[in-house]
């Protein structure tokens, strides 16, 4: 007899407004597979997965679990269903110990002493079952992300899960930790446990999942054996069209230097010192990426440059736009704009956008009193909600509603709406950081043409970005950081791989190959 699918979904619906965000979706998921869920952003994805997991109810359709309907209003009856889900943003307490987030929301009574030691047991041994090792006493503001994403699947496990939904889980992962999660969740299919994996990275659809649906503008349009297609005919399916899986480019025509950047060094308000002593120059008409693991020094240095210095940081340097020196104290934000200095920052959320201001008025900010943009003392919102569309439109923004409150629209379209207002500005110098995060295949194309096009029209472009496969393909030359400074330059089509991850880890790729020669 055929055991009865994991998940069977039947002709789900969900609207908001006149937006159609599911219609009629079917789904399949056998149970003890990793299923891969992809599309476009605003394909329909995660809310099908909210749906899934009580967070929105479907106005149409039904939901099966092992063979039998289940009715899911809630995300406590999906627990009960035995479903766990690790959102893309993750929902954790950051103040909060590893421990307490785990027992939150399931305690043991009113007893906190009791819950406390029953998950500080469990999570011993689903540490040991699994991999997930992490300090059950650790603050979870202290921990990398890769670190709090798996307390995400500690949440989970704790509760019992054996359906686990994870969104956009790389996202915010460098390739080792990537690599490390992966093994967990093959890990926790090989116990039976069945993953539904949603993601724009079609490599890692490739790499892990054993099948794989394509969503496109709300409607399921394929599902099939991972094994019996590919990158090329995926990405096709996701957009409709065929998407050119490469950067394409020609070489670079560097003119004058645009951004110098001599002995620049931070010490951070608790004295830890972020920069030691950085020196780099970009020229008109390049594209200089940074390569290195999140947390060595590429964001501070970004704000640095684009005039947000972290609170209490002590600087020291010089920085010099078009040969004229920038300061490197206090807010300089407004005049860094003003030099002709875009910034597209690694955070959309936290620093690029205001989550509860409409589209139209986060495309407008930084910009709004050019001249083109007032009306006397007044600014003219009808002139900027104008421009705003136009942007909209041409960066392909879902749905194209100016309107529509930022935190409304998939991470995906919020990076579109970010980087349409930079680029769209032509600025002297671009500061990009993870221009592409949590962003689907075709939007990445787009963008990936769009800085490219800056650099053509001879602007500069800072990149920065933990995608090697970005860094090598967008980049005219690559610096590579590791704990505040730079370890080398190479240039991409001399530099591989591995020489990158060895800069990356600190270690010099002649110190390596001589230490592997040694033992």
């Amino acid at each position: 007899m055929t055991a009865a699918p994991a998940i069977e979904l039947r002709g789900i619906s969900k609207a908001f407004g006149p937006v159609q965000a599911n219609r009629a979706i079917d789904l399949v998921v056998p149970r003890g597979t990793i299923h891969g869920i992809i599309g476009e952003n605003g394909a329909g994805k995660s809310t099908l997965m909210s749906i899934l997991y009580g967070f929105y109810r479907p106005d149409a359709g039904q939901i099966l679990i092992d063979g039998k309907p289940v009715a899911i209003a809630d995300s406590q009856a999906a627990i009960r269903a035995g479903i766990g889900m690790v959102f893309q943003h993750f929902k954790l307490v950051p103040n909060f110990t590893v421990l307490e987030n785990v027992v939150l929301g399931a305690e043991d009574g009113r007893f906190l002493r009791r819950s406390l030691a029953r998950a500080r047991a469990e999570l011993k041994h689903l540490a040991a079952e699994y991999g997930l090792q992490v300090d059950p006493d650790a603050l979870v503001e202290t921990l990398p992300l890769g670190h709090q994403q798996r307390v995400e699947i500690l949440k989970a496990l704790y509760r019992r899960a054996d359906i686990l939904i994870l969104d956009e889980p790389t996202g915010v992962l460098t390739p080792a930790e990537a690599d490390h999660l992966f093994r967990i969740l093959r890990s926790l299919r090989d116990e039976g446990k069945t993953i539904i994996l949603i993601t724009h990275k079609l490599r890692e659809i490739m790499q892990i999942t054993e099948n794989v649906s394509v969503m496109r503008r709300g409607e399921m349009v394929a599902s099939v054996r991972t094994a019996a297609t590919g990158p090329a005919e995926l990405a096709e399916l996701m957009v409709g069209r065929k998407v050119l899986l490469r950067v394409d480019k020609g070489p670079a025509r560097p003119g004058a230097p645009v951004l110098e950047v001599q002995g620049l060094r931070m010490v951070d308000a608790e004295g830890v010192e972020r920069l030691r002593g950085i020196d780099l120059a970009i020229r008109a008409g390049e594209i200089l990426g940074i390569a290195g693991v999140a947390g060595n020094g590429q964001t501070q240095l970004l704000e640095i440059l684009g005039g947000y210095p972290p609170a209490g940081a002590t600087l020291s340097g010089e920085i010099r736009l078009g040969g004229r020196p920038l300061p490197l104290a206090g807010s300089q934000g407004r005049a860094r704009r003003l030099a002709g200095i875009g910034h597209v920052p690694e955070d959309r959320q936290a620093e690029g956008l205001v989550m509860d201001f409409t589209a139209w008025e986060n495309i407008a900010f930084g910009y709004q009193d050019a001249p083109r943009f007032q009306r006397g003392p007044l600014m003219d919102n009808a002139a900027l909600r104008a421009d705003a569309m136009g942007k909209i439109a041409r960066f392909d923004i879902r749905p194209p509603d100016p309107d529509l409150a930022a935190k409304s629209f998939s991470g995906g379209n919020q990076q579109k709406i970010v980087v349409a207002r930079e680029v769209e500005r032509d600025p002297d110098l671009l500061l990009v950081g993870q221009p592409t995060r949590g962003v689907d295949i075709g939007a990445i194309e787009f963008i990936h043409k769009r800085i490219v096009a800056l650099r053509d029209a001879g602007r500069a472009v800072l990149l920065v970005s933990v995608e090697l496969d970005e860094i090598m393909a967008l980049a005219d030359r690559i610096l590579v950081m590791f704990d505040g400074r730079i370890m080398g330059e190479r240039l991409p089509a001399e530099a591989t791989a591995a020489e990158l991850g060895s800069l990356m880890a600190g270690v010099e790729p002649a110190l390596a190959d001589a230490g592997g020669a040694a033992g």
